[in-house]
This record gives C-alpha cells, structure tokens and sequence, in this order.
C-alpha cells in the first residue's frame, strides 16, 4: 500500500493539472474532430432576394445542419458585398452560412453546378 501512494499522487496531481487534463481530452479527441473544429458545410437553396442596400440574400435552403436550423427561407448577411453580384434571384446556389457576430452570415456563395 505504500508503494502506491506515491503513484497514486502522481495521477491525482496530473489529473488536476490544466495541461495534463487537456492534453489527456486530446488524445481521446482528435484534431478536426470536435463540433467546435469542424468547417461549416456547404447547404444547397434558391435565391428568393437581393438586397444589395442592405447587404443582404433572402435564401430557400434546406437543413442547415452546422446551425441547427430546419428548412426554411429567410434572409442573411454576407459577409462580402460582392458576393450579391455573383447570384441572381431564382438562382439555385451552393452556400455556407455561419453565425458571425451573432448574425447569420453567408461567408461563401456560388451559384449551384
């Protein structure tokens, strides 16, 4: 019994330590596999709006699984003006929206292939 002590000393002190714990979570996680590391994924819809004014798309799109949202239509930001002059309303795109500055953001658009 004495000869484990010291043992378990050593664990219990790891454990504790910041350092240790994390890098004791990462090796049971690795690199890109967390939620919080994960790219948002590309979601498929059809443009409804533009409004260049406001810096807004008004979007149809399906499940929008990085955000948690059903399918629905509704308006975003973007998060580069431009990316108004590349799609048409009734266009069917290819786009990623995240949530930036608690704001729902198109950061990529395209129109769908």
């Amino acid at each position: 019994m004495k000869s484990l002590f010291p043992v378990i000393s050593l664990l219990t002190m790891a454990l504790a330590n910041p350092v240790f714990a994390a890098a004791e979570h990462d090796s049971h996680h690795p690199a890109g596999s967390g939620a919080a590391s994960d790219k948002a994924a590309a979601s498929a819809g059809t443009v409804k709006k533009i409004d260049k004014a406001a810096g807004k798309i008004t979007i149809k799109h399906g499940p929008l699984a990085n955000l948690g949202m059903p399918p629905m239509t509704m308006a975003f930001r973007v998060s580069d003006p431009a990316m108004l002059d590349q799609v048409k309303a009734g266009e069917k795109v290819s786009f990623t929206a995240e949530n930036v500055g608690d704001a729902l953001t198109v950061t990529a658009l395209e129109p769908a292939k």
